[in-house]
């Protein structure tokens, strides 16, 4: 499956242990994201049009009103880093 390098890196960190903290508006969708580190950082290669383009595919969820990690799917989807072999 294609994966864009932007994708790809947030998949990437998301399988390290990261997770996308979500912000709904009043009607109940999403209005605001900020994908989180492991280590606590903000990466800001993940944009909103980002997080819908990996929900669409399945790549990320949320279970119980959590924030979002990555699925079993988007593991099998993100090609092995140098640190996660």
């Amino acid at each position: 499956m294609n994966i864009s390098k932007h994708e790809q890196r947030v998949l990437h960190e998301l399988a390290l242990g990261g997770m996308i903290h979500h912000e709904r508006c009043d009607r109940g969708k999403i209005r605001a994201i900020t994908c989180v580190t492991r280590e606590g950082f903000v990466l800001s290669d993940c944009t909103l049009k980002l997080f819908l383009r990996l929900k669409k595919r399945r790549f990320i969820r949320s279970q119980n009103g959590q924030p979002y990690r990555v699925s079993r799917q988007g593991i099998e989807a993100v090609r092995a880093q140098l640190n996660q072999r």
